[in-house]
């Protein structure tokens, strides 16, 4: 496991101190071919568009000085070593790799070709980058705390819920170390809250719809995992169930509350190492990023739908209420 502690916020803010005369030195000299690559269903998902948006606040805009060739998957991690294959062949100067799926993809189809990849786990221990103030290869990106966001989700999920007995995980078992993380860390914050912590291994969109259906009202639910988290987050979505998502990108399809950093956020982060390379810095160079902000964010149209009244010590915390 790595220990974010100790280099987050002072790698992060290290890497402005480049000048920026740096950066602009690029616009207009070159159009830099950046792929992407997703399990999306579409191209415009939120890191996606965080990435075009840090690159215009940087000074390179789409069509001047970058231009996009997108591959998604449409929900299929299967594609993603096909889509990444694609992006090599067609010589992309550098290829944005958003989840795990996707760099861990990128990252095996080229050693050469430079890769920043955003809300990854534990880059570390998938693999990916050798360490995080020395990545190494060809690979830097911003990461994501989600194994020490656990305790906090539960934390937030008996303090909307006091008399929260249960919680339920519904899990990807093919999501890795990350995921056996996060499990033993659910495990020792339930027992220090006093819950009981149930689990749901699922592999399919299917399976999902069925482990949460299931969960009876009342119960909180929490999602791990990095192959059908998409479609596990989407059935907590649809069912109403009482969850703290790891992105508020789920509260805007009517999920209730979120403790994470927001997918556009990272994608925008992103974009500092993304010019830092085109201004000649190698990824091996480049110090792995913990993200800029870890927000709390609560729907209160969800909860009002649910019957649920948020304490009012609970929205003094967030950073963003939905009303």
């Amino acid at each position: 496991m790595m220990n974010r502690r100790k280099f987050a916020r002072s790698v992060a803010w290290g890497l402005l101190a480049a000048p920026f005369t740096a950066f602009a030195q690029l616009t207009g000299k070159k159009k830099h071919r950046i792929g992407t690559l997703t399990t999306a269903w579409a191209p415009n998902n939120p890191a996606n568009e965080g990435l075009r948006d840090g690159l215009t606040a940087l000074g390179l805009h789409e069509g001047r000085d970058v231009e996009f060739d997108h591959r998604y998957t449409e929900g299929n991690p299967g594609a993603m070593p096909a889509a990444a294959a694609e992006l090599v062949a067609i010589r992309v100067d550098l290829i944005f790799a958003p989840g795990d799926n996707a760099a861990l993809a990128a990252a095996r189809a080229t050693k050469t070709i430079p890769i920043v990849f955003a809300g990854v786990a534990d880059p570390v221990a998938s693999g990916i980058v050798r360490g995080l103030a020395h990545p190494g290869g060809n690979v830097t990106g911003v990461s994501n705390p989600t194994t020490e966001l656990v305790p906090k989700r539960l934390e937030i999920l008996k303090s909307l819920v006091p008399n929260l007995r249960r919680v339920w995980v519904v899990y990807d078992p093919m999501g890795g170390p990350e995921t056996r993380a996060e499990l033993l860390r659910a495990q020792e914050a339930a027992r220090v809250l006093g819950l009981e912590l149930l689990t749901r291994s699922v592999r399919t969109a299917e399976e999902a719809r069925a482990a949460i259906v299931t969960i009876p009202p009342g119960d909180g639910a929490l999602t791990f995992g990095r192959v059908t988290s998409a479609d596990i987050s989407a059935q907590l979505v649809e069912s109403h169930k009482l969850t703290v998502f790891g992105s508020a990108f789920w509260l805007d399809f009517g999920g209730l509350v979120a403790y994470g950093a927001d997918y556009r956020d990272v994608g925008a982060q992103a974009a500092r190492l993304v010019v830092k390379i085109f201004a000649g810095t190698p990824p091996r160079d480049i110090p792995v990023e913990g993200p800029d902000k870890i927000q709390l964010v609560i729907n209160l149209k969800t909860a009002k739908a649910l019957g649920l009244a948020i304490p009012p010590s609970v929205l003094l915390r967030a950073d963003r209420v939905i009303q």
